[in-house]
């Protein structure tokens, strides 16, 4: 049809000069004309490409026709003379509707062809063929996409409004694929992949299209909503009350996945597209595509979408056995540690880190003439295994919490050995958690999601915050410290609404979720002797159900244990109690941050007497030492005993505490009270 089309329109320029007779003004046109019959076996080639996009569009005799008129002013510089002076201008120009009806037989007051370039036809919904203007409807011109002339020229460049959205291809065969290669082979237009943070929906929409043997195009939507230069929506606002600007308007998605369904249409293949809950705007488009989609949703399908349901497939994560292989290809062949197959990655995040990690670490690298891998049978590389977590935080997420500096170790993490074990367990607990799920549904029974929840409870300064940051830091995680002045509301049930919202959030970031203070949302519920008391009993109720449905990691910390529900307890797996330091651990937490320190050899500090009396937590020890080197800066001098006397006399002050009698008394040369004081007990 393509090559007889172009053969059929010469034809019907040579009738449309006839009937226009010998006007002077058109023998430019006459001359054209014959330039164009000269070269008409150029246009055979795009004729056959025509024929395929006709096929794939399922375009009728009439659009391949209207088509064809408006390509020629693009295929040759006579043509594009030719039509404008039949179109009425005195030079080259694009044909008007009216001319591209007459060129194409019809009449024009037809409502077929009139319907035929409507907004809701083939040519137009998908954007091969647009009309110009706001004159008259037969007076607006024909412009085909720059993008389709390209294509139908030979040039399969992908437009640069598709650089930042379109993605690699991974293929992952997991549960689900086979459902979704028959679906597609069964002719469903659509298919819908839910897929939850860490799990594998992109590789297995790729994987089914491979076992098909049919191409696929894949886009993540995602990075053109987060994009911070994307145009400003219109109206409503981001959660976390952040406002709608650096997210795209729903005229912006609408024309971001038409653009990529035309995409898909040029290059004959399928549609993976990932974030497809955000293409809500344009869901329209992707239930009524001319190429077959698999879209891939954080959520499940919503029925308010469309009026049919499409076929659903819930996308599961990686098991650690194909997370393993990922990681062996991704990081050049190497064995990944555990805490990196912990990582609950998508097979495209996995490449992303193996990327920067051996652009980063150089690895695999030539030594001694042979490749060394980042992992390999004599152990881990050293620090490789913390380039993999450390690049993992660094995937494009939001950062939830502020003021985070280099990763936090457990050597940071000064305790006693019980509580240390207990921080120890809970950061097993979270690297082996998919061991433990893959034995069976053990957790996941009757509502209840695959997740950790832990109750950090102590008196101020005692390590709480610190230790959720390690074990954040030690699992590769975000934290997510919820700042509670954002969640709570005078207003009735916004309260829930933000907490869910922070929930999701976090599910999404798969981070951990940190809850500091929480007796102040996680409260004992009361006897109901008014409305704010039931309204504020929901609230309780409502966090008992989410942390059972949280499918993460839950951290909250509290100076009063006793003031949290008792119903919480069972939803906890861990309670660990961080105790005030007795002499020992503050021996420890003086070593630890004196360390960094020069100190004055003169004025010499004595750690010994420092731990036996002052009876301080961590964090206000942190507090002395960073007062001393404030002071001992402040004079030009290295830190000693007697910046450390006044700093200790200041904290307590601060605290509202009488200090001991050692920081009370004056100064004494060679380590001054403390030391003195020391002295007299040995």
């Amino acid at each position: 049809m393509g090559a007889a089309v172009f053969g059929d329109l010469l034809g019907a320029l040579d009738a449309a000069l006839e009937r226009r007779g010998d006007d002077p003004a058109l023998a430019v046109a006459r001359e054209a004309w014959a330039v164009l019959e000269r070269d008409a076996a150029g246009l055979e080639e795009v004729g056959s490409r025509l024929d395929v996009l006709a096929h794939r569009l399922a375009l009728t005799d009439l659009d391949a026709r209207l088509l064809a008129v408006a390509l020629l002013p693009e295929l040759h510089p006579a043509g594009h003379l030719l039509l404008g002076v039949l179109g009425g201008d005195e030079r080259a120009g694009r044909p008007p509707v009216a001319l591209g009806y007459e060129l194409a037989g019809v009449s024009l007051v037809s409502g077929t062809a009139r319907a035929r370039l409507g907004e809701l036809a083939p040519l137009r919904r998908f954007g091969v063929l647009s009309l110009v203007g706001d004159d008259v409807f037969l007076a607006r011109r024909l412009r085909v996409g720059d993008r389709v002339v390209a294509h139908l020229v030979g040039d399969d460049t992908p437009p640069a409004a598709l650089a930042a959205v379109i993605a690699p291809a991974v293929p992952v065969a997991v549960e689900g694929t086979d459902t979704v290669a028959g679906a597609l082979a069964d002719g469903a237009p659509l298919v819908w992949v839910a897929s939850v943070p860490g799990a594998a929906g992109t590789a297995l929409a790729v994987a089914a299209c491979r076992e098909l043997d049919v191409v696929c195009l894949v886009a993540n939507l995602a990075r053109a909503v987060s994009d911070p230069g994307a145009p400003e929506a219109t109206g409503g606002a981001r959660p976390g009350g952040t406002g709608a600007a650096g997210t795209p308007s729903a005229a912006a998605v609408h024309d971001l996945v038409r653009t990529l369904l035309l995409e898909a249409a040029l290059t004959g293949s399928v549609l993976v597209l990932a974030g497809a809950e955000a293409a809500g705007p344009a869901m329209d488009l992707l239930t009524d595509a001319p190429v077959p989609v698999i879209a891939v949703g954080a959520t499940r399908w919503d029925a308010r979408w469309a009026r049919d349901l499409p076929p659903e497939v819930t996308a599961p994560r990686l098991s650690l056995g194909q997370r393993r292989d990922e990681w062996r290809a991704a990081l050049g062949l190497a064995e990944p540690a555990r805490e990196v197959t912990a990582l609950r990655l998508t097979p495209e995040e996995i490449r992303v880190v193996g990327r920067a990690v051996r652009a980063g670490m150089a690895g695999p690298v030539p030594v001694d003439g042979a490749a060394r891998p980042l992992h390999g049978a004599d152990g881990p590389v050293p620090g490789a295994a913390a380039a993999v977590t450390a690049a993992a935080r660094r995937l494009g997420r939001a950062a939830p919490t502020t003021g985070r500096g280099l990763p936090l170790t457990l050597e940071d993490l000064v305790l006693p050995d019980h509580t240390r074990a207990e921080v120890e367990r809970l950061i097993g607990w979270g690297r082996h958690r998919d061991d433990v799920l893959a034995l069976g549904p053990l957790q996941g029974k009757g509502g209840k999601a695959g997740g950790i929840a832990a109750l950090f409870s102590g008196s101020p300064g005692t390590g709480k915050t610190l230790a959720a940051h390690v074990v954040a830091d030690a699992l590769g995680m975000e934290l997510y410290q919820v700042d509670l002045t954002t969640i709570v509301d005078k207003y009735i049930g916004e309260t829930e609404k933000n907490l869910e919202r922070v929930f999701a959030e976090a599910e999404s970031l798969n981070c951990v979720l940190f809850f500091d203070e929480a007796d102040s949302l996680f409260g004992s519920r009361s006897s109901v002797n008014d409305a704010r008391d039931r309204y504020a009993n929901q609230e309780v109720a409502y966090l008992l159900q989410r942390m059972e449905s949280f499918d993460g990691i839950t951290v909250l910390a509290t100076n009063l244990r006793g003031n949290l529900d008792q119903a919480f307890a069972r939803r906890l797996h861990f309670m660990i109690h961080f105790p005030d330091p007795d002499e020992a651990t503050r021996r420890r937490l003086w070593e630890h941050h004196l360390a960094p320190l020069e100190l004055d050899a003169a004025d010499r500090v004595d750690v010994p007497a420092l731990a036996a009396h002052l009876e301080l937590a961590g964090g206000d020890i942190r507090n002395v030492v960073l007062s001393a080197t404030f002071e001992a800066v402040r004079a030009g001098r290295a830190v000693g005993m007697g910046d450390l006397h006044g700093a200790a006399a200041r904290e307590y002050a601060k605290l509202g505490r009488r200090a001991p009698a050692a920081v009370l008394a004056p100064p004494v040369a060679a380590g001054g009270a403390l030391a003195a004081a020391a002295r007299a007990t040995q």
